[in-house]
């Protein structure tokens, strides 16, 4: 009896091997697997744009440039740079089923561009989990009926005030001239003299409270000091968090997005008119978008440039996750829609995200009595010392703080699902077999390697990790992956090819309907891009946090993690010559296995494919061996 039920157990393991938990009957594909409904697939594609940089970058640029004339670049950008590369990767990989490595069978030589975007996905993820733990840190921090960076606690040195420090010059009844300092002319009603007033420099309790407390932060990148405990705790959690969400790919995160990308927009709402009803909320927005505007400010370059870059990285272009999440879509979905509906809402999410934030800086600035222009930031100042600072002015305090911080958090959990998840679809393109029966293992083994690379981003150095592998790794090399993008499919292979094979998923449009596309795809977008690429080359800054520069080291070590991933592109070209034995026109053609990847949606174009399209021992890593079947005389 007891055996009986051993050998009962052992077939259901072997049955539950078997089973592939990332496809099921249901699906059109089912050797790869769809997503369960179109709403999973929407808001995954929301949840992969919508981001941190829409929270903490895009208000501040608004602010910088011009307000509210900001948005005049800002939308002529989404036209001519974010929306034409959007649409044309999700159309590339809805079409093939196919991951962002194994995709360049459309164009082998470029192959490498494939291999960069995981290469450049898999650091990025590295540290967006850092920001993650970052705000799980301050989430739990918020447990607390007063707030840990609302006053300067013991942890503070003599630098920590809340009020500003200084002194003034004030005209007495006499016609003398005394100089108090600024709390006694306070308190007494007194008014400064012109031009007169000297102040101190002191740091906000939330400032210290960043850099004392939760990072620990140590003097550069030179002095390492240890892990911080606890941040490695809440990034353990982070990825268990995230790994639990993949287990199954897109059949258990296409769920779980169904919270987090939906919960950012309610707290916004719920901090846009909580923030609405404080007073000084109106300078604020003022500031942000309102009578403040600029419209001057659009005769000068560095706005147009500003708008290009945050509207290029806003919308994730060139990173192989849109390739990778429209890659389980069905065939005839209609890819088109989705890209405009994605764009808009993100773009609209950037905008309103920026009424939420500065009418409680507004508010800030009044109880404070500061100027906007002297408490708005970006970046990590933004999210961890001015907003947090901000937030203590508020009634209940902690609640609103930790809703703000869970917000961050599931605003950054939808962008690291995409990421991992492009990581995981390559490794599924490669080994397809494997994948149907280890994919847990397989995910979790992901998981655990990132986690432990991450582990220099909490010592007491991690700050200066995390801006280094920011500066370097989402800049350059994306930028040159979305114009060899579009290099390779609109002059290599073909626009006027690839708008066909748009139409066999979309339907027969009018000619006059791909006159724009045409035109952005073939000139205007590659020429804008080039054109950021080459400026940001030309105005390289070296790297700093804060007042704080990178040694020479770190910013070699920078260089040297940047053309790693570049390296791959003329790597794997050179291999794919030598493998074409002379026949140089075969590595720029199609392979033979491009096309749709089931056979009733072929049609006459593609009907030379072969029946089995499962490529079962084919493996896409871009290693001398992988690399060998991409003879369409040899294939396999």
């Amino acid at each position: 009896m007891v055996i009986k039920r051993i050998q009962d157990c052992f077939r259901k393991q072997s049955a539950a091997e078997k089973e592939d938990t990332h496809a099921s009957s249901e699906d059109e594909n089912k050797e790869r697997g769809n997503w369960s409904r179109k709403s999973d697939y929407i808001l995954s594609m929301i949840g992969y744009a919508v981001g941190l940089g829409n929270v903490w970058r895009f208000p501040y640029l608004a602010y910088k440039n011009g307000g509210g004339a900001f948005l005049i670049p800002y939308t002529i950008m989404l036209a001519l740079a974010g929306l034409p590369l959007f649409f044309l990767e999700c159309s590339l990989g809805q079409f093939s089923s196919r991951g962002p490595i194994s995709v360049w069978k459309v164009v082998p030589i470029l192959q490498g561009v494939g291999v960069m975007m995981v290469l450049i996905t898999t650091c990025v993820s590295i540290y967006y989990n850092i920001i993650i733990a970052y705000s799980l840190y301050y989430m739990f921090a918020s447990f607390q009926s007063i707030l840990p960076w609302s006053q300067c606690f013991e942890w503070a040195d003599e630098k920590c005030s809340k009020t500003i420090r200084g002194s003034c010059n004030v005209t007495l009844f006499a016609n003398d001239v005394v100089t108090y300092n600024l709390t006694y002319v306070k308190e007494r009603n007194l008014t400064c003299m012109k031009d007169s007033r000297v102040l101190e420099h002191v740091d906000l309790p939330s400032k210290q409270y960043w850099e004392k407390v939760a990072l620990k932060q140590s003097s550069g990148l030179d002095e390492t000091g240890e892990i911080v405990w606890y941040l490695a705790l809440c990034l353990l959690l982070a990825w268990i968090i995230v790994g639990a969400s993949l287990f199954k790919g897109i059949k258990s995160s296409g769920k779980v997005v169904y919270f987090t990308a939906v919960f950012p927009y309610i707290v916004l709402i719920i901090l846009l008119v909580r923030g609405a009803t404080l007073d000084g909320a109106f300078d604020g927005i003022d500031y942000y978008i309102g009578n403040q505007s600029n419209f001057t400010k659009l005769k000068e370059a560095e706005v147009w440039k500003d708008a290009a870059t945050q509207i290029f990285f806003s919308l994730s272009t060139a990173w192989g996750g849109l390739i990778a999440l429209s890659s389980y879509n069905k065939f005839h979905n209609n890819c088109y829609s989705d890209a405009i509906l994605v764009c808009v809402t993100n773009c609209a999410t950037s905008v309103f995200a920026g009424f939420a934030i500065f009418s409680i800086l507004g508010h800030m600035a009044y109880i404070s009595e500061k100027s906007v222009s002297d408490v708005v930031d970006s970046g990590f100042g933004l999210a961890f010392i001015a907003y947090p600072e901000a937030l203590t002015q508020l009634p209940i305090s902690p609640l609103w703080s930790f809703l703000f911080f869970f917000m961050l958090l599931t605003l950054g959990l939808d962008s690291q699902f995409a990421m991992i998840e492009t990581m995981i679809t390559s490794i599924q393109d490669a080994f397809p077999q494997l994948m149907k029966r280890r994919r847990v293992p397989i995910t979790i083994t992901c998981c655990s390697v990132l986690f432990l690379l991450g582990l220099v981003c909490v010592t007491r150095s991690g700050i200066y990790w995390v801006n280094l592998i920011d500066y370097f790794c989402g800049g350059w090399a994306i930028l040159i992956a979305a114009v060899l993008e579009l290099v390779g499919i609109c002059w290599i292979y073909g626009a006027n090819r690839f708008i066909e094979d748009i139409e066999m998923m979309i339907g027969k449009k009018h000619w006059a309907f791909w006159l724009w596309w045409r035109a952005c795809w073939f000139f205007i977008s590659p020429v804008l891009l080039t054109t950021i690429l080459v400026w940001s080359l030309v105005t390289f800054e070296y790297p700093s946090y804060g007042t704080i520069l990178y040694p020479t080291w770190g910013v070699a070590l920078g260089w040297c993690l940047i053309c790693f991933c570049i390296l791959w592109i003329p790597l794997v070209a050179i291999v794919k010559v030598v493998q074409a034995k002379g026949n140089l026109l075969q590595c720029f053609r199609p392979h033979g296995t491009w096309g749709p990847a089931l056979s009733q949606h072929r049609g006459d174009r593609y009907q030379h494919m072969p029946d089995d399209h499962k490529e079962k021992n084919v493996v896409e890593i871009p290693t001398i061996s992988a690399l060998d079947g991409y003879d369409n005389d040899a294939y396999l």
